[in-house]
């Protein structure tokens, strides 16, 4: 007959040092920990390094990633396993250092809807030089811009806002010819984001239809 065999919770467990190798791994260490024989604890630590670099391949591209391994084994063990290390081995606290607090960023957007990366676009489409080329940039981005603007107010917009704006973020170093004209307005659905007021109009008359 089969013995019955208690259910082990992870919350009845010891806690995973680093996930990323799994359970076993760490039970392995634990285990290697308790070899008191030092030339066997050698060869099961060796063994375990090789199993961890198969777990993750990924680390094959970091510079250095047999010692990344050898460090892993000893924080795994809590630093309590005594091998022959083929690098420095580390020691809990140069690993356990604070992390360093990044600052958060200061820099204001007049209009969220645009983006920040929108006044570096502008800044470089205000340095080409004038011709067709720069007039087709313009005019797609006066389009993106009506795009975004709409995905975040409401239904319409006048060109000249869009325009006003243009010359705003640019900081004067575009001009919008007079006789420009932007892309009907959006309308804005869950099913059909970015579709003109003519397109849906005809889309209705094909249903009737």
């Amino acid at each position: 007959m089969r013995k019955n065999t208690m259910m082990e919770y992870n919350s009845e467990r010891n806690r995973l040092i680093i996930p990323e190798y799994g359970r076993n791994v760490q039970k392995m260490i634990e285990f290697a920990c308790t070899i008191k024989d030092r030339d066997e604890r050698n060869i099961a630590a060796n063994a375990i390094v090789t199993v961890m670099g198969v777990l993750n391949p990924q680390l094959r591209d970091v510079v250095d990633f047999k010692h990344k391994l050898w460090d892993h084994l000893f924080i795994i063990s809590g630093f309590k396993l005594d091998v022959d290390s083929p690098y420095t081995i580390p020691d809990a606290k140069s690993v356990k250092l604070k992390a360093i607090k990044l600052p958060y960023p200061k820099q204001k957007v007049k209009y969220k809807y645009y983006g920040k990366s929108m006044e570096g676009m502008l800044e470089a489409i205000g340095k080409m030089e004038e011709g067709s080329n720069k007039d087709q940039t313009v005019l797609a981005i006066a389009n993106f811009m009506k795009l975004q603007y709409l995905s975040w107010n409401k239904d319409t917009v006048d060109d000249s806002v869009i325009f006003e704006h243009l010359r705003e973020l640019s900081k004067g170093k575009i001009s919008v010819k007079e006789d420009l004209k932007l892309n009907q307005n959006y309308v804005f659905t869950s099913k059909n984001a970015g579709i003109s007021r003519s397109q849906k109009k005809s889309q209705k008359k094909k249903k009737r239809k």
